[in-house]
């Protein structure tokens, strides 16, 4: 049974973040190979750095992550090993992408962090402190 909680030397933790991304000028390029393909590098690229993709939903162009990591990674350096390596990796086994395009994917991302307690329920519990 998995718990929620990941320990280290130092910490228990549970830190989690909802990652999306584009293909430069929003191109509709992820769909069949390059989607299945695109897939499995970023679950290779997720485990050589011990991060747990949750869930991961590829549209054509677009993609929508939750994936669970160490609290030492920073979220820009999740963000831009699975996009390097993912467009790296791509453009060198499909072609086709590096003449479509001049980079594969934009340079920004949007993330929200993700945890098993709402926002509310932990303002209340750190008030709730002093009157203990």
């Amino acid at each position: 049974m998995r718990t929620r909680w990941q320990t280290n030397k130092g910490s228990v933790y549970n830190v989690a973040y909802h990652i999306i991304w584009c293909p430069k000028y929003r191109r509709k390029v992820l769909t069949g190979d390059i989607s299945e393909r695109f897939k499995a590098l970023l679950y290779e690229q997720a485990a050589k750095f011990g991060w747990v993709i949750e869930s991961l939903e590829v549209m054509p162009d677009h993609v929508h992550l939750f994936i669970k990591a160490n609290p030492i990674d920073p979220v820009a350096r999740i963000v831009a090993q699975l996009k390097g390596y993912t467009s790296h990796m791509l453009r060198l086994e499909f072609p086709s992408l590096q003449t479509r395009m001049p980079t594969l994917w934009t340079r920004s991302y949007y993330v929200e962090t993700i945890g098993h307690i709402s926002e509310d329920t932990i303002r209340r519990y750190i008030e709730g402190q002093k009157k203990k």
